[in-house]
């Protein structure tokens, strides 16, 4: 599997929008990469589903979405039109690409197989990876669900924004963090750059140690940028 900082594979592959190479659809854009084990199974096929709906909110933050699915092209073809009846929406395609992935190359290149998830011929299937891509083709976020548990895309949603303040606004998110709670300055930024780095003040805990390191600031706004 690929390492933080990595640069995603470039691969050539098929899928519902055209022969696309990985690079070249994401363009200057964050990319969202899913993959999903196969077609025509109930967790996956409410994932696209739920995409599809919240694809507004991919676009306002500048995100693209690639899903995978170890299938062939013209399976996710018939695939999708189950994900929009069963999402409740009324269009006839999906606002994304599905990539095709029969013999599981990809999966393997990406290290996104689920040992315990198996099909018939006991072959492990392809696990739910999940990767978030900056602009320069960098991976900033990556996590394999098993194939049985559905992701949270609302939570996606929250570690997008978290990934794309921390890349453009200099800050760390604290746990739980949800938008519009206070960040934290980054420790490569000294205190004495504080005030020109974060202009809206930052505040510090005191805490029983005597060490002063709880650092708080407001959330910065990504569209000042």
């Amino acid at each position: 599997m690929p390492n933080l900082g990595d640069i995603i594979p470039n691969f050539d592959c098929q899928s519902t929008m055209g022969d696309l190479q990985v690079h070249e659809y994401l363009g200057d854009s964050w990319g969202l990469f899913v993959s999903h084990p196969g077609d025509f199974t109930p967790v996956c096929t409410t994932e696209l589903g739920i995409m599809a709906h919240l694809y507004p909110e991919f676009e306002a933050r500048n995100v693209k979405v690639l899903c995978l699915s170890a299938d062939s092209v013209d399976m996710h073809h018939q695939w999708t039109q189950d994900v929009l009846a069963q999402a409740g929406l009324d269009t006839d395609t999906l606002p994304f690409p599905i990539l095709a992935d029969e013999r599981r190359e990809i999966s393997v290149r990406l290290g996104i197989l689920d040992a315990d998830f198996k099909d018939k011929a006991g072959i492990p299937l392809t696990a739910r990876g999940t990767f978030i891509i900056s602009p320069d083709k960098r991976i900033k976020f990556s996590a394999n669900y098993p194939g049985a548990l559905g992701r949270n895309f609302d939570e996606l949603l929250r570690v997008i924004d978290a990934i794309q303040l921390i890349e453009y606004k200099q800050v760390c998110i604290p746990g739980n963090w949800t938008q519009g709670n206070e960040c934290m300055p980054s420790p490569f930024v000294p205190p004495e750059e504080f005030e020109n780095t974060y202009p809206k003040g930052v505040s510090v805990q005191d805490m029983p140690s005597g060490k002063e390191y709880m650092y708080y600031t407001p959330q910065p706004e990504l569209d000042d940028n």
